[in-house]
């Protein structure tokens, strides 16, 4: 880590913990884990060694690290926790393990934030000690959902409960059999101002009215067994206390859920981007092409050494923005966040495919990470706001500056 950013001895002692965890159980634990899903009886249950690795990091006391509150956990800053989301971006599934893993990452900071009392007693608490787990729905198929202020999902008060009418999808989480809860985005007062049209609430997983149509594939990859889903709402009944917040209050929310959650999406990134150089090195040292090691091929070398500038670059500009978010709010940090989304995905997408073209045909199918760690990088180019929404507002803070 930079020493433009240090971090202290705490979290520093943290991320070695976590690192060392990482890979001494977790990445050891990656082929038993897709293995378990591998058959179609157990395509969307749990892998127990999941549940054993989520045990052993709760009896190390790596466990909901990304929570700032020190009840909940060691109560890091941003800037603390960054690095330790880049070790667990290594690993699609160690994220879980540490109890730090999106959705509910978000949905905690949610309940954590902006929900009474009695939400965060039914439905914090549960998620905290990781015996539940949850979906957000927000983006919808029938409207520009880059646009947020297009989400049409009714949200209407009858009486003493609310009436949640709509049709969603990329609802992450929802397919998995421990999904319990979705917090859900949609208009309350239609004829308000453009962001105060919008509320969240939350919805029990089993509430009469609430349909999983199905769980959408990302390049092939289902990503059992939490899946990303299409679920429908129709005339889903909720007591009126599960509005969180209050009406109108939708964007005030999201705007504090985001910000965090992009921090958390752009240093795993880097940690995944760093585990695909990791094994482009490897992979140079080891083949033999064209009569010397691929090392030795200047192609290769171009490939590895822009990686590196890429990933430290990266690296760097997602620390900054941690530290403007800790030391001045979300609202200052709006640009420096922007600015991460926009490039850490980007680059990761590229060094991946780089990854790839030196593993060859290993690099495509199954029996390497990278075919599916390709996936998961560009599908976040849309994740959060795409590419092109996050340009467009920087341009504009900067053209009003």
């Amino acid at each position: 880590m930079s020493e433009l950013f240090a971090l202290s001895e705490r979290a520093r002692d943290l991320r070695d913990r976590v690192a060392r965890f990482q890979r001494e159980s977790i990445e050891p634990a990656e082929a038993e884990y897709f293995a378990h899903l591998e058959l179609p009886s157990q395509r969307w249950t749990i892998p127990p060694v999941i549940e054993k690795l989520k045990d052993q990091a709760r009896a190390a006391g790596l466990w909901n690290l990304f929570l700032p509150e020190p009840q909940h956990g060691p109560g890091l800053n941003n800037l603390e926790y960054a690095p330790l989301a880049e070790v667990m971006g290594r690993s699609l599934i160690a994220p879980e393990v540490f109890n730090c893993n999106a959705p509910d990452t978000g949905n905690m900071e949610v309940l954590g934030q902006y929900g009474s009392p009695a939400q965060q007693e039914r439905w914090l608490k549960p998620l905290l000690s990781g015996q539940i787990r949850s979906a957000f729905a927000m983006t919808e198929p029938e409207v520009a959902s880059s646009d947020a202020t297009n989400i049409a999902t009714r949200i209407t008060r009858d009486g003493d409960d609310y009436l949640v009418d709509g049709h969603k999808w990329w609802t992450s989480g929802a397919c998995d059999p421990r999904c319990s809860l979705f917090i859900v985005m949609g208009v309350t007062n239609a004829g308000a101002e453009t962001h105060r049209r919008h509320a969240m609430i939350l919805v029990p997983r089993a509430t009469p009215g609430v349909t999983v149509v199905r769980a959408l594939n990302v390049f092939g990859f289902d990503d059992a067994p939490h899946g990303h889903a299409e679920v429908r709402f129709e005339n889903v009944r909720v007591p009126a206390e599960n509005l969180i917040l209050g009406e109108g209050r939708g964007f005030e929310i999201a705007q504090g859920r985001l910000g965090p959650g992009r921090i958390h999406h752009c240093m795993r990134l880097i940690g995944l981007a760093q585990r695909a150089l990791d094994s482009m090195l490897a992979r140079a040292d080891a083949r033999v092409a064209f009569g010397k090691p691929l090392a030795a091929q200047g192609m290769v070398q171009d490939a590895i050494a822009q990686s590196r500038c890429e990933i430290e670059q990266a690296r760097l500009l997602t620390l900054a923005a941690a530290d403007t978010l800790d030391r001045h709010g979300n609202k200052a940090a709006k640009d420096a966040v922007g600015m991460i989304k926009i490039v850490a995905p980007r680059m990761a997408c590229a060094v991946v495919d780089r990854a790839i073209q030196i593993h060859g045909g290993l690099g495509v199918c199954q029996d390497s990470f990278l075919a599916h760690a390709y996936a998961a990088a560009r599908a976040l180019r849309l994740a959060d706001g795409p590419d092109e929404v996050h340009i467009a507002a920087l341009a504009k803070s900067m053209l009003r500056a």
